[in-house]
């Protein structure tokens, strides 16, 4: 069996000491686990390691740690995946694969490979109130849910809380008051949920907030760290869509007026014109509250001129202009009497039939 060389990152907040790494050489399958690997070395090397693990089958989500720079679960993570990640430099290792180790970011460090997830992760959640609110009266029996509900909400219902979106959130590493992936996703499973009486007051809580739905940046890092296909930034992206077509909240942080915008922008140019952008967000270039905007923004402007990211012409001028076939396809989408969303996490239906391949014959044919 192949060595790995495992370098774990040491860090004990109450001794005093500065962070080091240790190295252990391990000789296990490619195809065990990161967390199998950290488990053998604290049998036989060094039992001080500071882990979290449970269940070991990827469902509790308690052994979320970073390995080669990545997010994940350390049981659920075979050690030739973590080890092809680029991330050490080759003379590392000394020729062994070299898989690095460290907690999960955006969360305090209690030791080693743990973090405290109730003062960043449970906290947020608890902000999101994670539980259904019944309309009333309540029914005698149980709530008769629309199948596509359901299955709308499968999708955020498969988060295991293990945090890795939590790690990886750029936004949270700006703004660590930013509300978050996992708990902006844990919010849509209710918002989507036809049983729930409080859609609207939910939806105006979260786009009021400053560090609420319109702080998410889009970066898709959250979609790339979880581990069970949640694709949290989907369900931001959701959350913004009811909010701001389905009713209207017009927020005080402007993000229902920057996102019609960027809509009336891109139907006018066919691409984005951000010269116009910040205006059209607030309202236009002769509103009073965009000419503040404007005024904040020239610092951003001039160095951009300076620097050739753009030139008085593109800044001022309109070079670009949408060709009919986008404006064919932004009316075609607002001609349509509902919103469609697509949900790609399951079908909804265990018994679909298999697509028979392209010049098969009918199972009937075949038996004849």
């Amino acid at each position: 069996m192949p060595e790995y060389t495992l370098r774990i990152r040491r860090y004990d907040p109450r001794s005093g000491e500065a962070p080091r790494w240790d190295s252990h050489t391990v000789d296990l399958s490619p195809v065990q686990s990161v967390l199998d690997a950290i488990l053998k070395i604290k049998d036989d090397t060094d039992g001080s390691i500071g882990i979290r693990c449970s269940c070991q089958q990827a469902i509790c989500g308690s052994c979320g740690v970073r390995m080669n720079g990545k997010p994940g679960l350390a049981c659920n993570t075979h050690l030739e995946e973590a080890a092809e990640r680029a991330w050490n430099s080759p003379d590392e290792g000394d020729g062994k694969p070299v898989i690095t180790v460290e907690p999960m970011g955006n969360m305090p460090v209690i030791r080693d490979l743990i973090v405290d997830m109730d003062a960043v992760h449970w906290k947020k959640i608890q902000r999101v109130t994670p539980w259904l609110i019944n309309k009333q009266p309540v029914p005698e029996r149980e709530y008769i849910v629309p199948h596509e509900n359901m299955v709308d909400v499968t999708q955020p219902m498969a988060c295991i809380q293990c945090g890795a979106c939590v790690s990886d959130c750029l936004s949270m590493e700006v703004d660590p008051e930013f509300i978050g992936p996992a708990a902006l996703a844990k919010a849509y499973r209710f918002v989507g949920d036809p049983r729930d009486a409080q859609h609207r007051e939910r939806l105006s809580d979260l786009s009021e907030d400053r560090h609420g739905l319109y702080d998410c940046t889009h970066c898709f890092s959250c979609i790339d760290a979880c581990p069970k296909g949640v694709a949290p930034m989907s369900q931001i992206m959701r959350l913004r869509r009811i909010a701001g077509s389905d009713f209207e909240i017009k927020d005080r942080n402007n993000g229902y007026s920057h996102e019609h915008a960027f809509v009336k922008n891109i139907r006018k140019n066919g691409i984005l014109q951000e010269a116009d952008l910040l205006a059209d967000s607030y309202g236009g270039k002769f509103n009073p509250a965009a000419g503040k905007e404007m005024m904040s923004g020239l610092p951003t402007a001039l160095k951009g001129l300076t620097r050739g990211k753009m030139t008085p012409r593109t800044a001022l001028g309109h070079p670009h202009k949408a060709p009919p076939e986008v404006k064919k396809l932004f009316d075609t989408i607002d001609g349509n009497p509902k919103r469609y969303e697509l949900n790609l996490y399951v079908s909804g239906y265990e018994d679909e039939p298999e697509p028979e391949a392209a010049g098969s014959a009918p199972a009937s044919e075949e038996q004849s």
